[in-house]
């Protein structure tokens, strides 16, 4: 992002926070990777700049946008009690079909880069609001849903991620074989129409993700916590089973038994909803269990792996406390996981020539025979 158009931007957002914004929703835009893109953020009642306060992200589904996702996976009442800032972005229009999308690999060969783009709304909020960096969170529906997957693989930024009829790529799940165990909920209905239950092509079903995150959080799939959501609405014509994996990255799925593509508990009723449960609320209650943990590698407290100058134009210089040994794979891939470079080295450069990539957001990886050292880097 221009560094002009963020101080205009931070600028223009500080004179609104000494206004008395409570209960508000506040709609701006950003230049991001060139283009102008717009979000909207909620400041609750009970907003108190003094404390750290949690972020969550609350994306829209394909063809949707942030507006109305506020309103049908609707988080305000939550956030005016529990006191998060809720954030609905949105996406980009895809020429093809006109519809408004995030880039996780459903929608032809997009180059938008999302992940930069939600990056770049954290650091601007956090310069004007009080934003605890470790309680930072992402939900959304259907595509917002796969979107907040791909953060929870290629982004160290998130505490926990929430997937409401999304599901996964198989471009996500490529992407996060060297990601950190995450926890993750997922609310997904048995009878979903537009992203079924049991994986379409290029998709992952319900069962293979959760597979997916019980071997990467190291949790035991046979210790499973199963138990019926009480059926208190008999009219909806669908009732919910809830699935705990517990652990520090612990699981959690809600199988909505003939449930359509819907959020539970909204009172938009557009198709099948269950209405035995409010999805906002179970999913603030699973957010609000966890902190983001470090970012975790073998000897991480002897390694200590930094780049700089970040942002960087030329030449990126990285710095390491102590040698590897042995050779190492030298990766930077850009923000959908797409390798700019890749090459095995006997010894880690002290510095890489990166005038050449476009401005965006990368990260740059190390990979020896048993260590795995990751750092996030902005080009000009």
């Amino acid at each position: 992002m221009n560094k002009v158009t963020i101080i205009i931007l931070c600028i223009q957002l500080q004179v609104l926070s000494h206004q008395i914004l409570a209960q508000k929703t506040i709609r701006t835009r950003l230049i991001h990777d060139g283009l102008n893109r717009s979000f909207s953020f909620y400041i609750p009642a009970n907003y108190n700049s003094v404390k750290a306060n949690a972020l969550v992200f609350n994306l829209h589904g394909y063809g949707s946008n942030g507006d109305q996702q506020e309103f049908y996976g609707d988080f305000r009442k939550i956030a005016d009690t529990a006191g998060f800032i809720i954030v609905h972005p949105n996406g980009t229009i895809y020429p093809q079909s006109t519809q408004q999308f995030w880039n996780v690999g459903l929608v032809g060969n997009s180059t938008v880069d999302d992940v930069g783009f939600i990056h770049a709304i954290i650091d601007t909020l956090s310069g004007v609001y009080s934003i605890d960096p470790d309680r930072i969170y992402s939900t959304g529906m259907s595509n917002g849903g796969f979107m907040s997957y791909h953060l929870a693989c290629v982004s160290n930024r998130f505490a926990a991620i929430a997937s409401v009829t999304g599901s996964m790529t198989q471009l996500t799940q490529a992407l996060c074989k060297n990601a950190q165990p995450i926890p993750v909920m997922e609310i997904h209905g048995d009878a979903d129409a537009v992203v079924n239950y049991n994986g379409s092509a290029g998709v992952l079903g319900i069962p293979d993700v959760l597979d997916f995150w019980i071997q990467k959080n190291g949790l035991d799939k046979q210790n499973v916590i199963q138990s019926m959501v009480p059926d208190i609405n008999k009219t909806d014509g669908a009732s919910a089973e809830l699935y705990v994996y517990p652990g520090i990255n612990e699981i959690q799925h809600y199988k909505i038994i003939n449930g359509a593509h819907t959020w539970p508990g909204s009172p938009f009723v557009i198709g099948t909803t269950c209405q035995d449960f409010n999805a906002s609320l179970e999913i603030w209650k699973f957010f609000n269990k966890f902190k983001r943990q470090s970012v975790a590698s073998d000897d991480l407290e002897f390694f200590e792996f930094k780049v700089f100058p970040n942002p960087v134009s030329t030449l990126l210089q990285i710095s390491l406390n102590k040698p590897l040994t042995g050779d190492a794979l030298v990766e930077i891939t850009n923000s959908v996981g797409s390798k700019m470079f890749s090459k095995t080295m006997n010894r880690i450069p002290e510095n890489l020539e990166v005038s050449i990539l476009p401005s965006g957001v990368y990260f740059i990886n190390i990979l020896t025979k048993d260590k795995r050292l990751k750092q996030r880097f902005i080009k000009n």
